[in-house]
């Protein structure tokens, strides 16, 4: 293992020794590593043009030292010819080699977290979900999240994404976290391989993908899709590319250069929608404290004449890059609000980050962005599908306003067995860190008992929230359709739809969100409030359209 190679000449020695030494292209071909002269890469990938930073970044960072060859491969014929393109490692263990730890906490698998968990059960965070979102692919399957490293692997089997195309080699397989890393088909076959058309293999299914939804679960692609996903002479793959060929093409989950520049190791966000927030609409990283947003800034870096841009933080800030998953983002098509007309993956709002809190949110889609994801199977309304705003809930909160980032809760900094320092890549609860490793850092005065007391009194709290919220949600439906029947006028249905829309929003924002509203306790009980009180007050005009309807046709007989 290469350990902090202190020069080129260092790291071709280190290389040599290995003899042998592998590294994983983006194909997921094993290739050796072969030592190239750098000054021959720097002839073009310098930096006196718009877009070729690649030896400023290099020269510049801890990677400095790190011989090109470390994670390109087969660039003899790409010297010979600048069109044929080198292989470029996006594996794990490309990064790994040299950060052990990093790479092996990130392989970690929490058995203490159910794999499958489905939301939408009496026992999970929403009893009647289906009821309350169809006619909504997540319907279909709805489950908790687990250890990172399988993100690609059920986002590829999920019943609602690929019509159960994709499926587990063996129920065995589900919990192997080295096996999913090293590439998610040594987990999953396709039931059908000789077609590429979205279809239903079973019962029950829904085929909801699409390319956007993988700019989360994987970046493997990242070399072939431009800025937006817009489609580009250059790209193999865009917002509207076949969804099956493209899922195909992925092997690895949460590649480590999505957060980490390879060439300079500075701090970075590469999901490109973030990007358009909070450089292109000018938002900022924390829309809410513009103070913090001018200490904290990404700089918008374009490469290949624009054909891909990545955005340089400032200063290390995980809360921004975890944002890049963990937020709530358009990633499919919909309506457009203004016209009624079906919005296609061909329009860019199909990969939009909205960058907006829950408060905001209903008012932005609207008269912003003009989107609304779908209507309601039973009353009509518009409705919009969360996703998991784990940081817009962030934003704001007691914890965020004291300095705490994701980092220090999920991803703290631990001691290996050898007495090594890291910061661990085990991204999950801070319980299973250890609480003295998370909130006894701040807590000191605090047990490891206390803190986890807490933690589930407040996640209690706002779950019972959330059930109260579904609740009125389910009587406003049903009282919408007795409503309907008795044949209440479309003005009075046109306006409860409204009040269907917000409440909706507001339920589903925290059903969504990860945390039972922990990050934000007191953000949750309001809007969650504010949902019981827009379905109350839609029922309460039903109720009174419902009597005098009746009214009226009792007069008639």
């Amino acid at each position: 293992m290469i350990k902090n190679p202190k020069s080129l000449l260092g790291a071709a020695v280190a290389f040599a020794l290995v003899g042998g030494l592998s590294l994983f292209g983006a194909s997921g071909a094993q290739a050796a590593a072969k030592p190239v002269d750098v000054n021959t890469c720097y002839n073009c990938h310098d930096n006196t043009g718009p877009g070729s930073d690649i030896k400023a970044f290099h020269v510049r960072g801890s990677h400095a030292s790190i011989n090109c060859g470390h994670c390109h491969t087969e660039t003899e014929a790409h010297v010979r010819n600048f069109n044929v393109k080198p292989v470029t490692s996006v594996d794990q263990r490309t990064c790994g080699q040299c950060h052990a730890e990093q790479f092996n906490s990130m392989l970690q698998v929490n058995w203490d977290r159910p794999p499958k968990e489905e939301k939408a059960t009496p026992t999970g965070r929403t009893s009647r979900y289906d009821t309350l979102m169809r006619p909504h692919g997540f319907t279909k399957e709805h489950a908790e999240p687990r250890s990172h490293v399988f993100m690609l692997v059920d986002h590829l089997l999920v019943d609602r994404a690929y019509g159960g195309r994709f499926q587990l080699k063996s129920w065995e397989l589900i919990g192997d976290g080295a096996a999913a890393q090293a590439g998610a088909w040594n987990i999953l076959y396709d039931v059908e391989p000789e077609t590429n058309n979205q279809k239903a293999f079973r019962g029950q299914v829904a085929t909801a993908a699409n390319p956007v939804c993988m700019f989360c679960k994987s970046q493997d692609n990242i070399l072939n899709w431009a800025y937006m996903g817009d489609p580009h002479p250059k790209a193999k793959w865009d917002r509207t590319s076949n969804v099956v060929d493209f899922a195909r093409s992925l092997n690895h989950a949460l590649n480590c250069f999505t957060c980490h520049d390879p060439h300079s190791t500075e701090p970075r966000i590469t999901r490109d929608a973030q990007i358009q927030a909070i450089v292109d609409r000018g938002e900022g990283t924390y829309p809410y404290d513009k103070e913090k947003s001018k200490r904290i800034t990404v700089e918008k870096v374009e490469f290949r004449d624009g054909f891909r841009a990545i955005g340089l933080l400032s200063e290390p800030d995980s809360n921004m890059m975890c944002a890049q998953c963990h937020v709530e983002y358009n990633c499919n098509p919909g309506i457009d609000a203004a016209t009624g007309e079906r919005v296609t993956m061909a329009d860019q709002r199909t990969n939009l980050m909205q960058w907006s809190n829950v408060f905001d949110f209903n008012r932005r889609m609207y008269e912003d962005f003009k989107f609304i994801d779908f209507r309601n199977a039973v009353t009509g309304a518009d409705q919009m599908k969360i996703q998991h705003p784990e940081m817009e809930v962030f934003w704001g909160s007691k914890m965020e306003q004291a300095g705490v980032e994701c980092k220090d809760c999920h991803m703290p900094k631990m001691v290996s067995k050898a007495g090594v320092k890291y910061t661990s890549h085990f991204q999950t609860s801070p319980k299973y860190h250890g609480y003295e490793n998370t909130c006894l850092v701040c807590h000191d005065d605090w047990t490891p008992e206390r803190a986890d007391y807490t933690i589930h009194a407040i996640k209690n709290y706002v779950r019972g929230k959330i059930n109260k919220a579904e609740f009125w949600l389910a009587e406003l439906i049903d009282t919408f359709v007795r409503a309907k029947d008795l044949g209440v006028p479309e003005s009075v249905l046109a306006e409860v739809r409204k009040h269907h829309t917000e409440a909706n929003t507001h339920w589903e924002w925290w059903v969504a969100e990860n945390s039972d509203g922990f990050h934000n306790p007191e953000q949750a009980r309001e809007s969650l409030a504010y949902s019981m009180t827009q379905s109350q007050q839609g029922i309460a005009l039903l109720e009174k359209a419902i009597e005098e309807r009746r009214k009226a046709i009792a007069k008639l007989r």
